[in-house]
């Protein structure tokens, strides 16, 4: 029996003494079931909504449900795949966090054999649950049962059921009864029957206990009377002979039980009693020549939930090698679900469990069913109507294989895997709480059952693979409890209590994890708990007092084990290990009384024990988790802080202290000589409520250097701004440094602040102190940040009368105090009067400042004869006037005191005022910091809307009047400028450039794009007339860059731009403008003539003239002529190309015909190299017969001075040479390449491919099966094997010019690629997929028959040759030679013809020589080997 869901007690099975004691209070149940109801137990279980996480997927109603002879009478193959028909069942939402990747059991093998388990591990869960089982060995039943095999001849045991008595079947066909002491109560039957019937292969008791259910390996069935050993009924032909019986199950009717026998057949039986005769009625219920059930469970309820409304169903479900079924048998049969499993290892159990738990505030049963690896968990309801509605919930992903599954509680689960190790799981949360190894069990195996080996083995070879690993007999569960039946004892597992599973932890010394488990008992978050009743505050109660005995165990602990000698640092680490675990129990279980009473004078036994606990408690302090300790602590905090030097962590302790209880004097003291200013101002305030002794304290520091004009130092200013701070602090109603001052002391706080701020005379003050020195200090310290303190306490300020009178007030004392002191700076007075303008600007303003005092302070800031600080006057003024100020003065006068004391950015905000915005190009052009700026500001106003006509003419006006200070100022800004806004009035603008330096940078800027500035030339519209007046101009001041940018250049006249350049003598450029043009022999001739004249030069230049001319100036001048020869010869005749190349032949050869005549020249040797150049250049393009024919023709080497000439004809017949050779060695390589190129080709496409397996990778049915279609199947070289009807359907096929291209549908969805472009190729394994060989349907995968169409187009590499290719460049392991041969020929022509090739790719040509990997092979390319 795999499961006879139960309800159990979670008060039972607390700590025993002994096996014997334990098994007593375990059976023991009938009387403690009244305790707690089934339903009171599930509503602690699951009633917490919050908890619940099920997702339900609503499996949809239909409309007629099948009959149970349409179930049975549909094919049952179980080569056949069963496909789910509600998509809901497979959502993908449901997977959980242990999930595969697929949720559907159909796909979690994807029909490959091959694919090895998953091995997702799961982590280590013994650190936070602790052992949640607790196992045990009956060992009064297990000795019985081996002197039972000893004494009588029992033999082994086969099969186990437990109730309120616990029946044990042998293999000579007795069964013993035991009762809850281990007792052996009855042997029912004996081993003559044995010899007969075989084995015992199932047993089942009924709920009352009063009937036992035995079936046998050979068929037959015997009823028992449990109360008197008698037997009842012996049943030989309820099924068909000759099969075993897997199960046999009582229902709730004691008159109802239902067998599975090993033909896969199930059958109802139903006994009656007529006039004193028992005789038993069989009904088929599923037929095993359909599909073989291997497995049943009916739906048991406990007499607590009789009354629910799905009990009247009579559920049963059973599992077959295919599906799950779910049939109702009362009041009539009817099948409510079915559920295909999809492919997976057939040689995996089914397994099936009920149990009924609490989902949505309504108790209802789940069914558990799995076959491999994933379980599926399914509600089932009865809904208004009365029909029965199944939904899916969350489904379990493991990296295990089952073997049996089992209920222990509505929320915990048990699983035992094929390697016999247990797993017990957390349903809802799918965590996984403990793993126990229990192959010291010698489970028993009902595999010879299965086999039916008892009556011949005539059984299916489906149903034998799944009884390899078959258990269903072995293991049973009641009240909470599994029992594990082996060959030689029995085990029962259950569950430990809460404190059990505590004190487990601390036996094995583990008291920071037994701590962690109590605390998730106290707050609810642990997994399958047992003994916490009670509501949460009495649960909380009894976990505490627990904790708190734990606590002063591990404080004992903590003491005890301390390294009594050694260094310091290794107490320290073992109490910071042990001590902050203390702290923090005893704060989360808001116990403070313990912590500082009885935990600290433990610790305090030890002087490092104590300064970790003090240590520990600053995270909370500051976090404000830890309010209100004892004086005594607080004391030995701050005194161990203060010895360990570490003063800021006392500043911030105090300051979230209530150190009403400490010495208030000794704090101030020991605040005030650590600088603890923030500390001694809270001290101050929240114990004395005293707000002006600590202001009155740091004045006193910082007033002296103040006063006396000193630099403060930075203790000094750290003390201002914290003294501003808390002023401003205490004039808002906050407290200092954090949290609020109470309300009714904020009025009086504010009061005390201001009358103190506006004292006269300090206290103790000399005779010589000036009046109110707080202000004044304030002022000197930080004039800014003290009026902005003031602006904010205005902003707060009621208006009534008080306040009114303050803010008067305050301000006639600044004024008296700055205004009348010539001791503060222009910026510091200007501070002043805009914080006065702010205020006079508001809308409720009641100040009353005299207007005569603005303008002082305007004298002040203008005042011409004073030049120091003028931007800070500047800036200061601008503020002032921007802050509302303006209407305290007269415009007009401002302006000109402006102007006068050069306020650029005033004039420029008041002419803004004004519209006046050409004034305003004065301001920017005057003033040298800004007048860069200009350029952006008339941009600005000329293209930014909202500006009227007149106001832009006049700022273009004003420009232009401007226009030659703004072209010297910078150049390209301004052509950009007039580009933009006035390119039709170019004209104008080069009229107004009367400077011609100016003039040519203007033109310069605007016409030649590399000078960087961004304008569409399109929109600049010019005549060619200013192109070369600009040309002109570059001719005049940079000769050297007019052909770079005449290159550039697009809108000018030749004819008229060649007369410049002959007007000022530029011979390269009438060159460069004539070749242009498209004469030729002209440009030529300007350049033969340059090389005359600086041959004729270096020819007639001696030792004493030194080099005026060197010999570079020559070379470059023949290496231009000879690029010009060489650009224009490709589209000359004969004729016309010796008329260039032999007058320059004759020019490079004179100086060397005079060299005998006349005295020797000094560069001989070089010239002849330089003619040598010209002879080179000269052969790609003249015949080299006409080269010989005209220097032996020449006058001078006519008359037989041929040694002169032997040097360049050797040298012309050297290069020819070389050529040759390197031409018949390419020729030689090429061919080698493409020899073995081919061959290999060759071979890769004429290879067969081998399938990985006979059956298509989409619908998993085998190739040859579907022969009523003409169906094509596809194999590729990765070994998947596919029907082509099937890829299509998937959008696996690529149409390329005309031809049907087929890609892997399981490669590409698993490397995560879409659909494959036409020139990719996916690999998968270091094969390519996409090339596949066709076949029909009733033929082997053979090498040939290929069905691919030829396109009418040009031909295309078919996918054959593709993958060929493919693998034949990764053969090569590098770039080819072709390749190699054809980048280098790129630099030479510019109309290459570019080769397939496998090492180019991409749209950009990256270059193979800079790849990282690049090696010049000069050998021959390696054989590859078969």
């Amino acid at each position: 029996m795999e499961n006879e869901p139960d309800h159990e007690n979670v008060e039972q099975s607390l700590l025993a003494k002994t096996t014997e004691e334990e098994l007593n209070k375990s059976f023991n149940l009938e009387a403690s079931l009244s305790k707690f109801s089934y339903i009171d137990l599930d509503k602690e279980l699951e009633f917490k909504n919050d908890l619940i996480d099920d997702k339900e997927f609503d499996i949809p109603q239909v409309d007629t449900p099948p009959t149970l002879e349409s179930i049975l009478n549909e094919t049952d193959d179980e080569e056949e795949s069963f496909v789910l028909e509600d998509p809901t069942l497979l959502n993908i939402d449901t997977i959980d966090s242990h999930s595969y990747d697929t949720s559907s059991v159909a796909s979690s093998d994807s029909g490959d054999r091959t694919n090895l388990k998953r091995k997702k591990k799961l982590p280590d869960s013994f650190s936070l649950h602790g052992s949640v089982m607790r196992h045990s060995l009956l060992k009064g039943i297990s000795a019985q049962i081996v002197s039972a095999a000893d004494k009588v001849d029992a033999g082994l045991p086969t099969a186990i059921a437990v109730s309120s008595l616990i029946a044990v079947g042998t293999s000579h066909g007795l069964a013993l009864i035991f009762d809850q002491n281990q007792a052996l109560r009855l042997c029912l039957g004996s081993t003559s029957v044995g010899g007969q019937y075989g084995a015992i292969s199932a047993l089942s008791i009924n709920n009352d206990c009063s009937r036992l259910l035995c079936g046998f390996a050979k068929g037959q069935i015997t009823m028992w009377d449990l109360a008197s050993g008698k037997l009842l009924r012996s049943i030989t032909d309820a099924h068909p002979p000759g099969t075993a019986i897997l199960h046999i199950k009582f229902t709730d009717d004691p008159t109802l039980a239902i067998c599975n026998d090993s033909g896969g057949s199930v059958f109802e039986l139903t006994f009656k009693r007529v006039m004193g005769v028992r005789t038993c009625e069989s009904r088929c219920l599923f037929s095993g020549s359909k599909g073989e059930v291997c497995c049943i469970e009916p739906l048991h309820s406990k007499p607590e939930l009789k009354d629910h409304p799905i009990t009247q169903f009579s559920l049963l479900a059973m599992a077959s090698l295919t599906k799950i079924l779910v049939i109702g048998l009362k009041p009539s049969l009817k099948v409510w679900m079915t559920f295909p499993y999809g492919r997976m290892d057939p040689s995996s159990v089914p397994l099936l469990a009920w149990h009924f738990v609490a989902v949505h505030n309504y108790v209802n049963p789940m069914l558990a069913f799995c076959r491999g690896d994933v379980v599926h968990f399914l509600l089932v309801k009865r809904d208004e109507s009365g029909a029965i509605h199944v939904t899916k919930q969350k489904h379990l992903h493991l990296y295990y294989d089952l073997i049996n599954f089992t209920w222990i509680n509505s929320r915990t689960v048990v699983l035992l895997d094929s390697v016999e190790k247990l797993h017990v799981i957390d349903r809802q949360t799918q965590e996984e709480l403990e793993t126990v190894e229990i192959s010291e069990v010698q489970l028993v195996y009902n595999s010879s059952h299965f086999k039916s080996l008892a009556t011949g083995g005539n059984v299916s070879q489906a149903l034998a693979l799944v009884g390899e690993k078959a258990c269903y007999q072995s293991i049973s569960s009641y009240g909470g409890q599994i029992f594990y039946l082996g060959t030689k004892s029995v085990y029962v597992m259950m569950l430990r209590s809460w404190r059990e599973r505590v004190d487990h932890l601390l036996k094995q010394d583990c008291l920071t994890e037994a701590l962690a488990l109590a605390w998730s008992f106290h707050e609810g978050k642990a997994k399958a708990v047992v003994g916490l009743s009670g509501d949460a505050s009495k649960r909380k109660a009894v976990v505490a007092d627990r904790m708190v005995e734990i606590l002063f165990h591990y404080a004992d602990r903590a003491l005890k084990k301390c390294p009594d000698q050694g260094k310091i640092q290794v107490m320290e680490q073992h109490f910071q290990d042990m001590v902050p675990v203390i702290v923090d129990y005893c704060l989360l279980l808001e116990r403070k009384d313990l912590l500082f009473s009885q935990m600290y004078d433990k610790l305090s036994e030890n002087s490092v024990a104590k300064g970790v606990f003090l240590e520990c408690l600053e995270p909370y302090i500051l976090s404000d988790k830890l309010v209100g300790m004892t004086p005594q602590v607080m004391k030995d905090l701050i005194v161990h802080f203060q010895d360990k030097k570490l003063m800021e962590n006392v500043e911030a302790l105090i300051v979230h202290m209530d150190i009403t209880s400490l010495d208030i004097q000794q704090v101030v003291l020991m605040c005030w000589e650590n600088r603890l200013y923030d500390a001694m101002i809270y001290v101050y305030n929240r114990g004395m409520n005293e707000f002006i002794s600590p202001m009155e304290k740091l004045f006193r520091v910082i007033a002296p250097p103040l006063n006396a004009g000193r630099t403060l130092t930075d203790e000094q200013v750290v003390m201002g701004n914290k003294l501003l701070v808390y002023i401003s602090c205490c004039l808002a109603g906050r407290a200092y440094p954090l949290g609020d001052i109470p309300e009714d002391l904020v009025p009086l706080v504010k009061n005390q602040v201001f009358e103190f701020l506006i004292r006269l005379h300090s206290a103790e003050a000399s005779p010589e102190e000036e009046i109110y020195p707080y202000v004044r200090t304030l002022l000197h310290f930080d004039t800014r940040e003290f009026l902005n303190v003031l602006a904010l306490t205005f902003e707060d300020f009621k208006n009534d009368k008080q306040a009114v009178e303050y803010q008067q007030r305050i301000v006639d004392i600044l004024l008296k105090v700055m205004v009348e002191n010539s001791d503060f700076t222009p910026s510091q007075v200007g501070c002043l009067f805009t914080f006065l303008a702010r205020q006079l600007a508001k809308p409720d303003n009641t100040l009353f400042v005299n207007r005569t005092l603005f303008d002082q302070v305007l004298e002040f800031l203008c005042s011409p004869d004073d030049d120091s600080r003028h931007s800070e006057r500047q800036q200061v003024l601008l503020e002032l006037l921007q802050a509302g100020g303006i209407v305290q003065f007269e415009e007009s006068r401002l302006i000109r005191m402006a102007e006068k004391a050069e306020f650029y950015q005033i004039c420029e905000f008041m002419y803004e005022r004004e519209h006046q915005y050409d004034k305003i190009i004065d301001c920017y052009l005057r003033d040298p910091l800004r007048e860069e700026e200009v350029f952006n500001y008339i941009h600005n106003i000329l293209s930014i809307p909202g500006h009227s006509a007149e106001e832009k003419q006049s700022v273009w006006q004003k420009a232009m009047d401007h226009i030659e200070e703004l072209v010297s100022l910078r150049p390209c800004k301004a052509a950009e400028l007039v580009a933009i806004h006035f390119s039709e009035q170019i004209e104008t603008v080069i009229k107004k450039l009367q400077n011609q330096v100016l003039l040519f940078k203007f033109l310069r800027s605007l016409l030649d794009p590399r000078e960087g500035v961004h304008v569409h030339q399109e929109l600049v519209q010019m005549s060619p007339c200013v192109t070369e007046q600009f040309i002109e101009l570059l001719c005049q001041f940079s000769p050297n860059q007019v052909i770079e940018t005449l290159q550039v250049l697009e809108c000018y006249r030749l004819e008229e731009t060649i007369q410049i350049t002959q007007k000022y003598q530029l011979h390269e450029v009438t060159a460069y403008l004539l070749e242009k043009k498209g004469d030729i022999h002209g440009a030529f001739l300007i350049m033969l003539k340059r090389l005359q004249s600086k041959l004729q030069e270096i020819t007639h230049q001696d030792e004493k003239t030194k080099e005026k001319l060197s010999l570079k100036d020559v070379e470059d001048t023949m290496v231009e002529t000879i690029a010009l020869c060489q650009r224009n010869s490709h589209n000359l005749n004969q004729q016309q190309r010796e008329a260039l190349w032999f007058p320059l032949l004759e020019a490079m050869m004179a100086p060397q015909k005079l060299s005998g005549s006349a005295a020797p020249h000094l560069h001989p040797e070089a010239l002849k190299s330089l003619t040598m150049q010209v002879l080179n250049s000269m052969a790609a393009f003249i015949a080299l017969p006409s080269i010989l024919q005209r220097i032996l023709q020449d006058p001078v080497y006519g008359k037989g001075k041929l040694g002169e000439i032997q040097g360049l004809i050797l040298g012309m017949l050297d290069t020819f040479n070389y050529e040759q050779t390197l031409l018949e060695t390419t020729t030689s390589l090429l061919n080698q390449d493409l020899h073995w190129s081919l061959c290999n080709l060759r071979a890769s496409v004429t290879k067969g491919l081998n399938p990985k397996q006979d059956y298509c990778s989409i619908c998993l049915q085998q190739y040859k099966r579907r022969q009523e279609m003409a169906d094509e199947i596809i194999v590729f070289s990765c070994g998947h094997l596919y029907h082509s009807f099937c890829l299509q359907n998937k959008e696996c096929t690529i149409e390329t010019e005309g031809q049907t291209r087929w890609t892997c549908y399981k490669c590409s969805s698993s490397n995560k690629v879409g659909k494959l472009n036409e020139n990719s190729s996916e690999v998968k394994k270091g094969k390519t997929a996409p090339s596949q060989v066709k076949m029909s349907p009733s033929c082997h995968p053979s090498k040939g028959d290929s069905a691919i169409k030829k396109a009418v187009s040009e031909p295309v590499l078919d996918p054959q040759q593709i993958q060929a290719f493919d693998q034949l460049c990764r053969l090569y392991r590098g770039s080819s030679r072709l390749a190699l041969l054809t980048e280098l020929s790129q630099n030479r022509s510019s109309e290459s013809y570019r080769p397939f090739s496998g090492s180019q790719s991409g749209p950009a040509f990256n270059s193979i020589f800079q790849n990282e990997n690049f090696q010049l092979q000069l050998i021959p390319p390696p054989v590859t080997e078969d």
